[in-house]
């Protein structure tokens, strides 16, 4: 696992039981220092949490912070011979659930969810829960076929002929191959991660999902924009409505996740604001890290008061 540059706050790290199987998970900072806790979910799915470790940094500020793996990655329990009928939208809200009320941090939370992982964040604040005293929606669409819709568009802006390319695999059904794989590199240089070179953690991450690209390929398909998986028609527009806490939404200018992806979130949340990273595409706490955590540390402190 990755270790997040700079971090000075003492952590811990183990594994709780969920069902037969574990989620591994990180606490850096005090949970008990009566400030809640950031739980930070992953995107993927089928990702891990290394990418996003520099969120830590954060309890240096006395903010305690939770990273975990998703099942099926990383530190977490691997079922590479489990199908798509058991990697559901349901288990990964119930592995969440189990997290935090393993780590007894039920009562008093904040939830920031990253791509995959804002959209599950959405589903579970609309669960009301007593204890989630915010929500962070980062660099997330709102709908998958609203994402499929803007890579549609996103795709046609990218030098002449890597689209045919692309679209030539896709196709053929060959998207394992090295001049496809190039060009997926065009998308997610623009698109993904503008950084050069892209920083240890979140490559990290890209090695965990190629060690075990089970959850990924099931549930998403062979990349960012090309979602062939059990998750292409999934939204949680219709549930936006239902959360209560305040939300921040966060997105960047150069975004795979564009703004006709992320505005159904600021439609339909009742109290909501949305930060817009100029400098960014959908690593902003990578990309712009000093005024990321000045954002997220001011909405941490206006949903603590």
């Amino acid at each position: 696992m990755a270790t997040a540059p700079g971090l000075a706050a003492p952590s811990a790290k183990g594994q709780l039981s969920f069902g037969e199987w574990h989620t591994w998970y990180r606490v850096t900072g005090d949970p008990g220092s009566g400030r809640p806790a950031l739980v930070v979910v992953h995107g993927g799915p089928g990702s891990t949490h290394d990418y996003l470790l520099r969120i830590a940094e954060l309890a240096e500020d006395g903010w305690p912070v939770v990273h975990y793996d998703q099942l099926g990655n990383g530190g977490s329990t691997h079922l590479p011979e489990k199908g798509a009928d058991f990697w559901t939208v349901r288990l990964f809200q119930d592995e969440l659930d189990n997290l935090l009320k393993g780590l007894g941090i039920a009562d008093d939370y904040v939830l920031f969810g990253h791509s995959w992982g804002g959209l599950l964040a959405a589903r579970h604040a609309a669960e009301r829960p007593a204890g989630l005293r915010g929500l962070v929606i980062a660099n997330s669409p709102a709908s998958y076929p609203l994402w499929l819709q803007e890579m549609k568009v996103l795709r046609a802006q990218l030098p002449p002929g890597t689209d045919d390319t692309l679209r030539r695999h896709e196709e053929a059904g060959t998207t394992d191959s090295e001049e496809y794989r190039e060009a997926v590199k065009v998308f997610y240089a623009r698109h993904v991660c503008r950084l050069r070179p892209w920083p240890r953690e979140f490559m990290a991450s890209f090695y965990e999902i190629a060690n075990d690209p089970t959850v990924y390929h099931t549930m998403n398909g062979p990349n960012e924009f090309h979602v062939i998986g059990t998750l292409k028609d999934w939204s949680v527009v219709e549930y936006c409505s239902a959360i209560e806490v305040p939300t921040l939404l966060i997105s960047g200018r150069h975004d795979e996740a564009t703004p006709v992806t992320v505005r159904p979130y600021a439609e339909h949340i009742p109290d909501v604001r949305w930060e817009l990273f100029e400098e960014s595409s959908h690593q902003p706490h990578l990309e712009e890290p000093e005024r990321f955590r000045t954002v997220l540390g001011d909405f941490l402190k206006s949903v603590s008061e």
